[in-house]
């Protein structure tokens, strides 16, 4: 497999593409689903609104918290999860960015 070569983009495009990582995965969207509804969330809470094993969950978790568009507080030996609202804010305006440049335009194909 070759070299993504990431430090041959921009750091918004960087950002983008880690977002939409974040995003390419229907359970991470629907864990997001489950936090934007109740705000804040324990794992297993997660585990039980979802079709998946806990270990898969606490994986898409971790994908998500990489990408920066969650955050987990540990509480004794739990870890609660919810939307960094700072990052979604960026990531809204990062996703939303790329989607209003396009104009269409002559028809291309």
């Amino acid at each position: 497999m070759g070299l993504a070569k990431k430090e041959e983009f921009t750091v918004k495009e960087n950002k983008i593409a880690r977002y939409a990582k974040a995003l390419a995965h229907p359970a991470r969207v629907a864990i997001l689903q489950v936090l934007i509804k109740k705000q804040a969330c324990i794992c297993g809470d997660i585990v039980d609104e979802l079709p998946l094993s806990q270990s898969t969950v606490s994986q898409h978790l971790k994908e998500l918290k990489e990408a920066g568009l969650i955050t987990g507080d540990i509480d004794g030996v739990k870890v609660c999860y919810c939307i960094d609202e700072k990052e979604w804010k960026i990531a809204k305006g990062c996703l939303n960015n790329l989607f209003a440049s396009y104009s269409p335009g002559k028809k291309c194909c």
